[in-house]
């Protein structure tokens, strides 16, 4: 190219910087083929591969994303039903746990209701008991003293046991009918 450039300069024809040559024009664009040639040849398919396994990645990342998306949402939602149907499941456990304290409340109540039936049986039956015990002994404490004062007031022995009883049941009887009459004049 210096050499066109001399060879003009030594023809002495005076060279117009804004006119190109048209040996310059004609390498440029040799050149420029070239250049054109070796990227769209080389460099062009590595861009268009590097490009398209980019797009593939980003597709694929954001394929992979949506199914994961979707994975998760779908295990949200069977968490969330295994939550509910753990909650419905306790609910249920907390009514049968109520029922059933009902029930043993229930069944205690009862239980002691009979337990304490059965003491009050039981004291009137210890009582009815000793009051007969006590009438028993009150009975034949009163007989003896009776025995003893009728027989001071007769002024015979009453010691004859057939004789001493007759007077006993006599005497209760008679105690027993004035009690009934007493009681009826008070009410």
């Amino acid at each position: 190219m210096k050499s066109l450039v001399i060879l003009a300069a030594a023809e002495g024809e005076e060279h117009n910087p804004l006119v190109p040559l048209w040996e310059e024009v004609a390498i440029a664009l040799v050149v420029f083929g070239i250049l054109f040639f070796a990227i769209k040849k080389f460099v062009v398919p590595n861009f268009e591969k590097t490009f398209a396994e980019r797009s593939q990645a980003i597709e694929g990342g954001i394929a992979a994303a949506e199914s994961k998306q979707a994975e998760a949402d779908a295990k949200l939602a069977e968490l969330e039903k295994q939550l509910a149907d753990a909650r419905h499941e306790a609910a249920r456990i907390r009514e049968e746990a109520r029922e059933q304290g009902a029930a043993i409340v229930a069944e205690m109540r009862e239980q002691a209701q009979a337990e304490s039936a059965r003491i009050l049986e039981h004291g009137k039956a210890q009582i009815e008991a000793e009051r007969q015990q006590a009438v028993t002994s009150l009975r034949a404490e009163v007989g003896t003293l009776a025995t003893g004062l009728a027989g001071r007031i007769v002024g015979e022995s009453l010691e004859d046991d057939a004789r001493q009883s007759r007077v006993i049941e006599r005497f209760l009887a008679e105690l027993e009918t004035a009690d009934a009459s007493d009681a009826g004049k008070d009410a």
